[in-house]
């Protein structure tokens, strides 16, 4: 068996790879490890349980994986508050903001609607860290076998058993924070997005109440599309995975701008007012320049992944602002931020981290400021995402290879060597082994699309011969 921890929590097919059985046992071994490592000292110092906040998104077996969840770490002594249906970064911003030791997120995020995960957060809202997963899981085996072998009365914890309570009203702490990151949004009766209209794509998921009530109380006029989740509709045809539908309903409702999430709100992407797609690179290119031009930009600099696109790094390096490249995942990107004490990260995927307000990549705070830089400038957003020309990027996924032949092929190496001197600094070639699947990634970025498709096609050609 693999390891359990993916680059995103735990994640699988609800029922069969996620089971009750599972949530539950995780749960226990999660409160286990975290206490061994000193996480709940605080708690125990001041006289009290710790704390956990739960939330989930829509899907149908949140509702019974929530209530495993919440079992474990009640019979476990810790204090649970459950928040419902909630973005990944409300958990996140609520186990800083609500003092609790851990926070548990119950998504599989842009995965359909059979599929869910779990996803933790200890103190601070931060994601744990890898090597406290591998003592989860370490812990998880002992779990499971006190599990099926116990007999008898209950073995009542030190603290005693923890207490449940419903904190969905909480929510208005987490709403209330992100109008706070607006500039003016302590004036009075301000409205930061007034003037604009908004159509706000919500992929029938954890934004979908909420998304479109926290851009009216910025003053947006907003139609919201893929806000009717009934737990098996999320991610279907809609939301960041499926822009179609959004850059649709900007044209025909005359809007200024569109607003795409996933299931579990912790990406933006966006379209302009003609329905053209503004990715993950355009809104960090649009985000940095605010950010400096206000002072803002810790170090010049903003943390990107090696996927981000060479038109990103160029007008980067125009702006003279610069680029910190890590391995593609939001966390190393995190990971980077931290260490640099940088403020401004993210993916091509949408992921998106503004480490003054958010500990983790938050969908909603993403949206919120690029159509507040919308308005502040009175520019469209076409014409700021015009900042960073997109080069044409091919993506091809080779299966079968060994992955560890990507870095020793001599053959392979030539092969790059050669299409890069024929792209010139015109072009970028990244040719890297997969991390969640059995494949390389083959990615090759030009001016012209066409000659992007040829190289990639040669060498993803070169990669089939080491079959």
């Amino acid at each position: 068996m693999g390891r359990l921890f993916g680059t995103d929590g735990v994640r699988g097919v609800a029922g069969r790879d996620l089971t009750a059985q599972l949530a539950m046992d995780l749960s226990v071994a999660s409160a286990e490890v975290l206490e061994r490592m000193g996480a709940f000292a605080a708690a125990a110092a001041g006289g009290r349980r710790p704390v956990a906040v739960v939330g989930r998104d829509p899907r149908a077996s949140g509702e019974f994986l929530e209530a495993a969840v919440v079992a474990g770490l009640a019979s476990s002594g810790v204090d649970v508050l459950t928040l419902g249906v909630v973005p990944t970064p409300a958990v996140a911003y609520l186990t800083a903001d609500l003092g609790a030791e851990l926070g548990v997120m119950l998504s599989a995020s842009h995965n359909p609607a059979p599929d869910n995960g779990i996803k933790l957060f200890t103190l601070g809202g931060i994601k744990l860290p890898d090597a406290v997963e591998d003592q989860i899981e370490l812990s998880l085996g002992g779990v499971s076998g006190r599990q099926a072998g116990r007999a008898g009365d209950p073995v009542l914890p030190g603290g005693g058993f923890g207490r449940v309570r419903d904190a969905s009203g909480d929510i208005e702490r987490y709403l209330a924070h992100l109008l706070s990151t607006l500039p003016g949004s302590g004036s009075g009766d301000a409205l930061p997005l007034a003037g604009l209209r908004v159509v706000v794509d919500c992929a029938h998921g954890a934004a979908s109440e909420l998304a479109p009530r926290l851009l009216r109380r910025a003053g947006a006029d907003v139609i919201a599309i893929g806000a009717e989740p009934d737990g098996l509709n999320i991610n279907e045809g809609c939301g960041s995975t499926c822009l179609s539908v959004l850059a649709a309903a900007v044209t025909e409702h005359r809007a200024d701008a569109g607003i795409a999430h996933d299931g579990d709100a912790d990406r933006c992407l966006a379209v302009d007012a003609d329905g053209q797609l503004i990715d993950g690179d355009q809104i960090l290119a649009v985000l940095a320049l605010a950010l400096r031009d206000a002072g803002q930009l810790a170090g010049d600099t903003v943390v990107t992944t090696v996927m981000a696109n060479l038109g990103f790094r160029k007008a980067m390096r125009a702006a003279g602002i610069d680029v910190v490249e890590t391995l593609v995942g939001d966390r190393y990107v995190l990971e980077a931020m931290r260490e640099g004490k940088f403020v401004l990260g993210g993916e091509q995927s949408g992921h998106v981290i503004l480490l003054d307000h958010a500990t983790t990549g938050d969908g909603m705070l993403t949206g919120l400021q690029l159509l507040s830089v919308m308005a502040r400038r009175r520019q469209p957003l076409r014409a700021l995402a015009a900042v960073m020309a997109r080069y044409p990027q091919v993506l091809i996924n080779v299966p079968g290879v060994d992955k560890s032949l990507a870095a020793s092929s001599a053959e392979l190496t030539a092969a790059v060597t050669a299409a890069e001197a024929e792209l010139g600094t015109s072009g970028r070639v990244l040719v890297r082994p997969s991390g969640t699947e059995h494949a390389i990634r083959v990615m090759v970025e030009a001016l012209d699309a066409g000659q992007a498709h040829r190289v990639a096609e040669r060498l993803a050609g070169a990669v089939r011969e080491l079959a």
